[in-house]
């Protein structure tokens, strides 16, 4: 079950990348949030299978469900209620606020995911 993947690993930091570079020089309505949403799960998948050898979906089905728990934490204003809101780093992080179409972003990225490795990777998902 552990068990490090180099190309994962790649992917990991290539995406890490893009996402900083996206979060300090985009500033529009449409590649900042959504592109991001979108990338931002397709990271945390790349890290875990970085490290673990787990089946593709049910890697993609628990990176989708911790997505969706993120948001819904950020929909009852965690960082507010655990008194954060005053840490920039937390609020990054976390976030701060609840959007529907966050939840369908995430949907599409973990949709590329299991394209990516049933098409790309010529795995079998289940």
């Amino acid at each position: 079950m552990l068990k490090f993947n180099k190309t994962y690993f790649g992917l990991t930091v290539l995406l890490f990348v893009v996402e900083v570079l996206i979060a300090l020089f985009v500033h529009d309505n449409f590649i900042r949030p959504y592109v991001g949403d979108v990338l931002v799960v397709i990271l945390i998948y790349c890290f875990v299978k970085s490290f673990l050898d787990l089946p593709e979906f049910v890697l993609a089905i628990g990176v989708l469900l911790f997505a969706f728990a993120i948001e819904f934490l950020q929909y009852i204003k965690i960082v507010h209620v655990l008194g954060l809101e005053k840490s920039e780093l937390m609020r990054t992080v976390i976030g701060t606020s609840f959007a529907w179409l966050d939840l369908l972003a995430y949907v599409v990225g973990i949709g590329i995911v299991l394209m990516a490795e049933r098409y790309i990777w010529q795995k079998q998902l289940v």
